[in-house]
């Protein structure tokens, strides 16, 4: 299973504001601690927001800071949510002749969501807290001293 680029940069995002210490950071700051475009991490944290995992502050002293509900979040369930596929495989307009010719009685579409689910479930028992208080690369993360926050 391949998590999607963007459901990646959500768990980057929500491990270093996670990580204790992290206190608040901005989108710039979390884009070179993560090693991400920063307009990749804007999408993130907009997105983050809006389901309540992150609270966000704007101005000169804004950015962004995960909440109580953020690290109580399942890891399982927040993937479920950014992962917006549909299906593992594109059974539609698979080439220029249109539908895969096998989707009328294919087994494998239904066994790879089943697969997929399996992997989600796998992963509902951690949530993001533990996650980033069991990670050693976190804790070495060169935060900016300027911004943390207790």
């Amino acid at each position: 299973m391949k998590l999607s680029a963007f459901a990646d940069v959500c768990l980057r995002t929500v491990m270093v504001l996670g990580a204790p210490g992290a206190g608040q950071l901005t989108s710039r700051e979390i884009a070179d601690l993560v090693a991400v475009p920063y307009n990749h991490v804007t999408k993130a944290v907009l997105e983050l927001r809006t389901l309540g995992v992150l609270d966000v502050v704007r101005g000169r002293n804004g950015g962004a800071s995960i909440t109580q509900t953020g690290l109580q979040t399942s890891v399982g369930t927040l993937l479920r949510t950014l992962d917006k596929r549909e299906d593992v495989v594109d059974c539609t307009d698979h080439d220029a002749s249109g539908n895969c010719p096998l989707a009328g009685g294919c087994r494998l579409r239904g066994a790879l969501r089943a697969a997929r689910e399996a992997f989600y479930a796998a992963l509902d028992p951690l949530t993001v807290q533990e996650i980033c208080e069991t990670s050693p690369a976190i804790t070495l993360l060169p935060f900016p001293t300027v911004r943390r926050s207790a």
